[in-house]
């Protein structure tokens, strides 16, 4: 099975002098990343969610072997809290539709203000189509308990493990996938600091275990201050030798 590693973005300005050559323009950004890494997780779709032209942009542009995971628009999350999400579900599936085989993982990140709520996403995981790959990250503890992980292998939905300051770090696997966030080390701080080598091989080995149980692994580092994100995903990748 595959491995795959990136980032959450691709363009940031503090990443010149460590991914981007010093003074290069922001469109070239795609570019100098495509040169190390074959996957990303798209983060301004949560922001601003993009039209269909781009999500063909995208899949135009991108080379074959790359696969472009995309988080759900915080319309869907954050204000409706999966309420009648009909609307958003046909969004989404659209947007993995333009994307085609350079799709990789539609990302629902749930809020964490909402708690564990069994009925609401049993009726939002029944409405997704069986094509899509999806994963669930859960930011309130409410929801870590077994009828949850069982609800997501029922739907193969994964469990989005996670590692990051006042985060679980559950190493559950609900579908033929594994989806891994890494927000950084800081236990103090989201998105902070930068992964030891040993906090890199101990991953690794999850991995690995992973990859020989038969799962497909995403694994995306979103601790991007100081270009955190790119070189702990380089040194994974070396570890993995992928």
């Amino acid at each position: 099975m595959a491995i795959h590693i990136g980032t959450s973005g691709w363009s940031y300005d503090h990443w010149h002098g460590v991914l981007y050559p010093h003074g290069s323009p922001v469109q070239d950004r795609l570019y100098y990343y495509l040169q190390h890494f074959r996957t990303a997780e798209l983060n301004s779709s949560f922001y601003r969610w993009p039209s269909l032209y781009s999500f063909r942009s995208w899949q135009q542009r991108l080379p074959d072997h790359f696969l472009l995971s995309f988080k759900a628009s915080r319309g869907l999350t954050h204000a409706k809290k999966l309420y009648s999400p009909e609307v958003w579900v046909q969004r989404l599936s659209k947007a993995a539709s333009e994307l085609r085989h350079k799709n990789g993982v539609i990302l629902i990140q749930l809020p964490p203000q909402l708690g564990y709520d069994y009925e609401r996403l049993r009726y939002f995981l029944q409405l997704l189509p069986s094509w899509l790959r999806v994963t669930i990250e859960f930011r309130h503890h409410s929801w870590h308990q077994e009828s949850i992980f069982q609800l997501l292998e029922q739907y193969q939905v994964a469990y989005c493990v996670m590692s990051g300051a006042h985060l679980p770090c559950i190493l559950r696997a609900t579908a033929s996938f594994v989806y891994v966030r890494m927000h950084g080390p800081d236990t103090n701080w989201l998105y902070g600091g930068s992964y030891s080598d040993d906090d890199l091989h101990w991953w690794a080995n999850r991995i690995r275990e992973w990859e020989y149980s038969g799962k497909e692994v995403f694994v995306y580092f979103n601790n991007d201050g100081h270009g955190n994100a790119v070189r702990n995903a380089w040194t994974l990748k070396h570890f993995l030798q992928v």
